[in-house]
Order: structure tokens, then C-alpha cells, then sequence
């Protein structure tokens, strides 16, 4: 059996298409050849690839275990061939990252900046989501995220742990009171995410678990700090993301020898090979949030 790398290549841009024809137009190639050759590629297989129809293109799933398998190898092959022509080591092109929205906006803003600043041939198209994007088949080179568990299929590689404080508005604290020990938390407003309800402290070997409620549960840090200096409660958030609330004194820290657990921050990739532009984008965000 003899299968071409280049079949192969197509095979994954059709999936990642999800269409003949889109693909046909990334490629460049009319639909009809592109067509002939996956039909030649699963001949030699000997399974169907594709459930076609006249509307659609699905994958089946011989299909699916396939382009696991295919996407590697074009990946691995296409890099192998940018080394060698002396692209791979050229800080240069487009450098597509997913980002959290808050932690985005709020904190890696200005390292981007030095970051373009430092590498100006680089393009740069950020898409900042709460989503986990999927790396095999969006067109991301990296992803940072925060606390998310990575994917048993994706390359985690650690950048930072971030320890959350409480903070609260000085105007909550002077209607509410300034608690004293994480016990007197659940007398207090505490602002976090939907189903939480209890918060994990530590002070040096002291460990704390504390109940809370309030009236505002919500999934955006941002949206979190920002209700924070309206008076609505105490938040448990990285400093970084509340610095410029802190020092303009909107916000102020509440019991600061307690912390909450440490909040990780991960660079994710579909590959251990990486063109030189995310290899140091990569190693800047390392060792700035180290």
C-alpha cells in the first residue's frame, strides 16, 4: 500500500474545512481534483473516509481516528521541511493565540505590547474568548489559559501560579465590617462563580474552609472585580488582575495573610514542534510571569 504524504495533507485540510470545496479553496486546487484524490487515498485504505452528500461532508469514524494520526505526521513533516529551508528559525509571520478575556485585558496587555515592540516582523491575531478553543482544528498556534485542567491531548507547558487574595471595596467594608478570620466570611457577601460555595484558604501551614454565599454569582473575573468596587461584596481573585483597582484604592485587601489556592496559568499547543515565533512567545510569557 502506497499513500503519498500529500493525500495525506489533503485529507486533514478537508476535515478541518469540513468541505471539499472550502478546502479546495484554501488549497488552491479545483474541488474536482481534490475529490478524486481523497477517493484514491481511502481506495488505498480501504475504508471510507467521508460520509458525502449533497449538503454536507462528515467524517466517519474510521475518519476521525485517521486524522488524529495524519494530523501529527503533516504537522511534524511540514515543520521538518521549514527547518530545513531556514524558515522555522525566522521570527517572522503570524502568531495566532487564544487568550481569557480578564486576565488578557487586565494583566498580559502590556507584555504583548513589549512583545510586538521586541519582534516586529511578527503579525499577531488574538482571540480573546472564555472558551476552550480546540487546537487540532481552529487555526490557533497557542492558548493560554488559567486553571483549566489541559487536555490529555494537548502540550501543557506552565507559566505561572497566581495566588488569589480577598479583596473588598473600602464602602462594602465600612457598611458590612471588616472580617477578622476566614469564619467570619459567611456573614459576609462573597462574590464568585455559579456553584460555589465554599472557598480554600491557607495561611503559611494553616489550612481554612470556608462557606460562603451572596446574591451575585457570575463566570467573568473582570465582571467579578468590577462589581467588587461597587460595594456588592469580597472577591478571591489574583492580585494581578485587581493591581490598578488596589492602588487607586478602589479596592483594598481583606485578611492579607490569607490566599486561596494557587491558580495555574498554561501555554497550550496541539504540538511539541513549534515554529520559532510561538517557541518565543512562549518562553517571553514564562519568564515575565515567572
Amino acid at each position: 500500500m502506497t499513500i503519498q504524504l500529500n493525500d495525506m495533507a489533503l485529507f486533514v485540510e478537508v476535515v478541518k474545512a469540513r468541505s471539499f470545496r472550502r478546502a479546495a479553496d484554501v488549497l488552491r486546487m479545483p474541488s474536482s481534483t481534490l475529490s478524486r484524490r481523497i477517493s484514491a487515498l481511502e481506495a488505498a485504505i480501504g475504508l471510507r473516509l467521508f460520509h458525502r452528500t449533497t449538503r454536507k461532508v462528515e467524517v466517519t469514524e474510521a475518519g476521525r481516528v485517521y486524522f488524529e494520526r495524519c494530523l501529527r505526521i503533516v504537522e511534524e513533516a511540514r515543520l521538518a521541511h521549514e527547518q530545513l529551508d531556514g524558515i522555522r528559525a525566522d521570527t517572522a509571520g503570524v502568531l495566532r493565540v487564544s487568550l481569557p478575556v480578564d486576565f488578557a485585558t487586565t494583566y498580559l496587555a502590556p507584555l504583548i505590547a513589549e512583545f510586538c515592540r521586541m519582534h516586529p516582523a511578527i503579525e499577531f491575531e488574538l482571540d480573546l474568548t472564555p472558551r476552550n478553543v480546540d487546537l487540532v482544528t481552529e487555526p490557533f498556534d497557542v492558548a493560554i489559559r488559567m486553571r483549566a485542567q489541559p487536555d490529555s491531548h494537548l502540550i501543557a507547558r506552565p507559566l505561572a501560579r497566581l495566588r488569589p487574595g480577598l479583596y473588598a471595596s473600602p464602602g462594602y467594608l465600612k457598611r458590612a465590617g471588616e472580617p477578622t478570620s476566614p469564619a467570619d466570611l459567611a456573614d459576609h457577601q462573597c462574590i464568585d462563580f455559579p456553584k460555589t460555595t465554599t472557598w480554600q484558604l491557607r495561611r503559611k501551614n494553616e489550612k481554612a474552609k470556608v462557606t460562603i454565599g451572596g446574591r451575585v454569582r457570575l463566570n467573568s473575573p473582570g465582571m467579578a472585580k468590577r462589581l467588587a468596587t461597587f460595594d456588592l461584596g469580597i472577591v478571591l481573585i489574583p492580585h494581578e488582575l485587581v493591581s490598578d483597582e488596589v492602588d487607586a484604592g478602589r479596592l483594598r485587601r481583606v485578611l492579607p495573610d490569607w490566599t486561596g489556592e494557587p491558580a495555574p496559568v498554561f501555554a497550550l499547543t496541539e504540538s511539541k514542534l513549534l515554529p520559532a515565533k510561538t517557541q518565543r512567545f512562549i518562553a517571553f510569557l514564562r519568564e515575565r510571569l515567572r
